[in-house]
């Protein structure tokens, strides 16, 4: 048995400890929001955040997540409700795939930096691909969602 923390709920669950955190997330506890992209760790669509760092949810055992507080997509948090505000004003999904990976990038990213460079969102959102190119779009939604807050 093993206990996960997601989102701020316990679940126990009856799995491999080798199993992958995505699977755990989607298929045993039901959050769909997290995706299955690539499965190798590359695309960033099941992304989500382990004791607050974004991590490839394929890759990391459900061994290693217990013990830990994991936060999906589904999960609420100030900065992730701006920028779900800020996609939406700015139009930035597309097929919306790659989304919610892409939102809980940037969510790690403001989470530790108010006011970050065009560089420094370069730099938090690698490993996240977006097959439609809205990268540009993603960078104007971070920097509105910047100005959001400062607007309080």
């Amino acid at each position: 048995m093993i206990t996960l923390q997601i989102n701020g709920e316990k679940h126990n669950i009856d799995v491999a400890p080798e199993m992958p955190l995505l699977w755990a997330i989607r298929d045993i506890v039901g959050l769909t929001g997290t995706k299955y992209g690539c499965g190798i760790g590359v695309c960033g669509s099941c992304k989500v955040l382990l004791d607050n760092s974004p991590v490839q949810s394929c890759m990391i055992p459900v061994s290693a997540a217990e013990g830990k507080n994991v936060v999906t997509i589904e999960g609420v948090s100030e900065n992730l409700k701006l920028l779900q505000d800020s996609w939406a004003a700015l139009n930035v999904p597309q097929c919306g795939f790659c989304q919610p990976g892409q939102l809980i990038a940037a969510t790690a990213l403001l989470d530790k930096n108010n006011d970050p460079t065009d560089e420094e969102i370069n730099e938090a959102m690698i490993g996240n691909i977006c097959r439609c190119g809205t990268y540009q779009r993603i960078k104007s939604a971070i920097h509105r969602t910047v100005e959001l807050k400062k607007q309080g």
